[in-house]
């Protein structure tokens, strides 16, 4: 039996169900049994058993991915995906799936974000946050730039980068929507008719979606619209041409 942290939070039981019909019916014609449950911070675990065991763990890393787990198997120079964990005035926490031999999550400081995303220094943090859409939650894209033994320092992945100034490029509003499945925002958007103000859904993570809407439709203005159908989901707000003039100061 194998034991993996998918690179995937589940935040109650029907996201974790979710997580488990989609693997066991990919699975199906397999001699493998999986059980899922939650572990340290909302991850997905996952133990594997079973005569294809190697087959469906090395799926699972490739088309899922999996947590480092260790803190000494990280480097710098590494890439994760995590998930921001906290925001402070001056820096972003990221958990990437740092447990053993304790929980640890990476930091990225407020004056790296700056100089990556040609932000200029003095600008207030929580703007900065705001007009990025960066809240608690989000999926985010992030390279180790140091270690030591007590902590471990980020900065935006290149991958990350190339996304915001994509989003920054179309002038769209995107609205960002954690903690739901991509069937239940679908289905929400065709019940309140949104889905004519809305031309793409993202995904960003397997419970996590940007929606980018129409040429002067306001994705704030979509919030109280589609709330009322998506309790325990949090919303934020990408705002293009507020996140571009950062770069005309």
């Amino acid at each position: 039996m194998t034991n993996l942290i998918l690179l995937v939070k589940a935040y109650n039981s029907r996201q974790l169900s979710e997580i488990d019909n989609l693997l066991q019916n990919q699975f199906e014609d397999l001699d493998v049994k999986l059980k899922l449950d939650v572990t340290v911070n909302k991850w997905v675990t996952v133990w594997v058993s079973g005569e294809d065991e190697n087959v469906v763990i090395n799926y699972i890393r490739k088309e899922i991915g999996t947590c480092p787990v260790k803190f000494d198997v990280i480097n710098e120079g590494d890439v994760f995906r995590g998930y921001v964990s906290k925001i402070e005035e001056n820096r972003l926490n990221v958990d990437i799936g740092v447990f053993e031999p304790e929980v640890k999550h990476a930091i990225l400081p407020l004056t790296a974000l700056e100089a990556q995303l040609t932000i200029p220094s003095g600008e207030p943090s929580n703007k900065i946050f705001e007009n990025y859409g960066i809240a608690e939650g989000l999926p985010i894209i992030v390279r180790i730039t140091s270690k030591d033994s007590d902590l471990f320092k980020c900065e935006l992945a290149p991958a990350q980068i190339d996304k915001f100034r994509v989003w920054q490029q179309s002038l769209l509003d995107r609205l960002i929507i954690l903690r739901t499945s991509k069937e239940h925002v679908t289905s929400v958007l065709e019940r309140t008719h949104l889905n004519r103000d809305v031309i793409d859904v993202e995904e960003l993570g397997m419970f996590e979606y940007a929606l980018t809407c129409k040429l002067g439709t306001d994705a704030r203005g979509l919030i109280p619209k589609v709330g009322r159908y998506m309790r325990n989901t949090l919303f934020v707000v990408f705002n293009a041409k507020k996140s571009l003039g950062f770069l005309n100061k």
